[in-house]
């Protein structure tokens, strides 16, 4: 039996699980009051503060830390990498650390871990790996998908990774197949959207679902008509900050409802308000439209379609979905997300010899 810890860096929260192989043994979430994060200039200025209060409430657990095998944490915004789980090296401290590519809570996880992990083996004969698994930069994009319609502007992939590959592996395992040897669209419907496109385990085209592709959601304006966004830029009114939050921020159900809240949109609509109905089925129309996209990139080729994230829950919205794009292939919901699940399971894959760690 394996025990394993999962870290996962939120902006205002700390989740963490200990699991015993797949058993979940331990899971809690520590909130962090804005007046304790505005104390720190830089989110790696958080780390000793997160790192102190995640040992304090496992030791609480009355769990010994010491017998720990594994400190899985989430991926931070590092360079694009393939799929997997990385051992925590200098050169990913190096840049989680610098935030070249962003700052964001998640950088917090890889650093924390390889902390743990080394205080571990310091005081035993011990080989505990610290290691991140599937951050939101991964990137298995097929060379077609990158080109854009100006050379001055190149698809990038930043998505879901670790949620849509547990959810791909999930099905694939409910099916009695290989995720490696199946083609999926998975759609992952929270505070972004992202839909991909799997083949054969690999996503080899996606929405940029951060800052400015597919589908508009809860926060995020999505893809928007680009000569009105160029006007917008120049009319003397908006400054870059005001764009940038238009894209992500004031975007989205923000913006046409004034709520992020996609259980009270969805609430309204079944009230009967009119407007609260049209937005919702436009967001649901647009996944499912993004949906049809990724089916022509895996040239009609597709097992199945996968609906997961907290906006799952809404069965009006899968059903909205199910009616434009069943034809393609049969579509499952997997409401929720089990992101602490993914990163212990990634681990024990590990042990298992089910997944090779790599090095970044």
């Amino acid at each position: 039996m394996y025990k394993i810890l999962a870290i996962n860096p939120g902006s205002t929260s700390t989740k963490i699980a200990v699991y015993e192989d797949e058993k979940e043994v331990f899971i809690t979430t520590l909130r962090h009051p804005s007046e304790e994060i505005a104390k720190y200039e830089k989110v790696t200025d958080q780390f000793g503060f997160r790192k102190q209060i995640i040992i304090d409430e496992i030791q609480k657990a009355g769990i010994d830390i010491e017998s720990l095998d594994m400190i899985v944490g989430r991926g931070g915004l590092i360079k694009p990498i393939p799929s997997g789980v990385y051992e925590v090296n200098d050169e990913l401290k190096k840049d989680l650390l610098e935030c070249r590519l962003g700052e964001h809570a998640s950088n917090l996880g890889g650093l924390i871990a390889d902390d743990i992990a080394k205080e571990i083996n310091a005081k035993g004969n011990r080989n505990v790996k610290a290691v991140i698994v599937d951050p939101v930069v991964v990137d298995e994009l097929q060379d077609v998908a990158r080109i854009s319609g100006h050379p001055l502007f190149e698809r990038v992939s930043i998505f879901h990774a670790l949620n849509q590959k547990a959810i791909g592996r999930a099905y694939a395992k409910k099916m009695g197949r290989s995720y490696d040897g199946m083609n999926l669209i998975i759609a992952h419907l929270g505070g972004g959207i992202s839909i991909g496109a799997h083949c054969k385990g690999r996503v080899i085209d996606v929405n940029n679902a951060l800052d400015g592709e597919g589908p508009f959601s809860p926060e995020r304006s999505g893809t928007l008509p680009v000569g009105q966004l160029a006007k917008l830029c120049f009319d003397g009114k908006h400054t870059l900050k005001d764009v940038k939050n238009i894209i992500k921020g004031s975007g989205g159900l923000v913006g046409h409802l004034g709520t992020n809240s996609a259980l009270e949109v969805e609430t309204k609509a079944a009230e009967g308000d009119p407007k609260y109905r049209l937005i919702q089925d436009a967001m649901a129309y647009q996944i499912a439209k993004y949906i049809g996209e990724m089916a022509a990139v895996l040239k009609g080729d597709v097992d199945a379609i996968l609906i997961t994230g907290g906006i799952a829950y809404n069965k009006y919205l899968v059903n909205y979905v199910k009616e434009m794009v069943g034809f393609i292939a049969p579509v499952v919901a997997y409401a929720g997300e089990d992101e602490m699940g993914a990163l212990a399971l990634n681990g024990l894959m590990v042990f298992r010899g089910e997944l090779t760690v790599k090095t970044y």
